[in-house]
């Protein structure tokens, strides 16, 4: 039975699942691609999106979002919003809860359907924003910043911070980051840990 296995991993699914899928159903398990195919895929539930995305979270303008690695997916948890209008920069390692809003884009106050340009939202490596954290335009976030859930993030912050509440305001430092940074490489050797 082995020797049937390999053939078809080496043979049918290789040649034939671009390893991008592959990734894909790996980071989120059989079941979950499915269904995010399905919706995706088949009824067209944020088709625009290249990558795969919970069907109640919204990501508008996805060719503005500049990841430095393509795990996690950006809108996975549920109720995601993304208005990437002045792009969003976001480094290698970055968890985003449920309910997480990334608004790069603002309106002119005196002229409300036209868009103001400004700087894009940039988020260092290994950040984490908890659930129903609201980051709004031009927010820079330094390396390892951890944003309680709950937090409207209206002003940028340096490294190694915990920060928290409505606007936020630094609520501890925190140690540099010790964790695995290299989240692909973990995801595609079946989440054991790399030496």
């Amino acid at each position: 039975m082995s020797g049937l296995k390999s053939f078809i991993k080496r043979y049918i699914i290789k040649p034939l699942i671009p390893e991008k899928a592959i990734l894909e159903i790996k980071f989120l398990g059989r079941n979950k691609y499915i269904q995010f195919f399905i919706f995706q895929r088949i009824l067209r539930i944020n088709a625009h999106v290249p990558w795969p995305i919970h069907m109640s979270s919204v990501i508008g303008k996805p060719q503005n979002i500049i990841q430095k690695e393509r795990l996690p997916f950006v809108g996975f948890h549920p109720g995601t919003y993304v208005n990437a209008t002045n792009k969003i920069y976001l480094g290698k390692n970055v968890r985003i809860g449920p309910r997480v809003s990334l608004v790069s884009g603002n309106h002119d106050m005196n002229d409300y359907p036209k868009q103001v340009k400004g700087e894009p939202i940039r988020i260092g490596d290994n950040c984490w924003l908890g659930a129903n954290v609201v980051i709004l335009p031009e927010v820079n976030l330094g390396n390892h910043v951890v944003v309680a859930a709950g937090s409207v993030v209206t002003k940028s912050f340096g490294d190694n911070v915990l920060i928290g509440g409505v606007p936020a305001k630094i609520l501890r430092e925190l140690d540099v980051y010790k964790g695995n940074e290299n989240w692909t490489q973990y995801i595609l050797n079946g989440r054991k840990e790399i030496k």
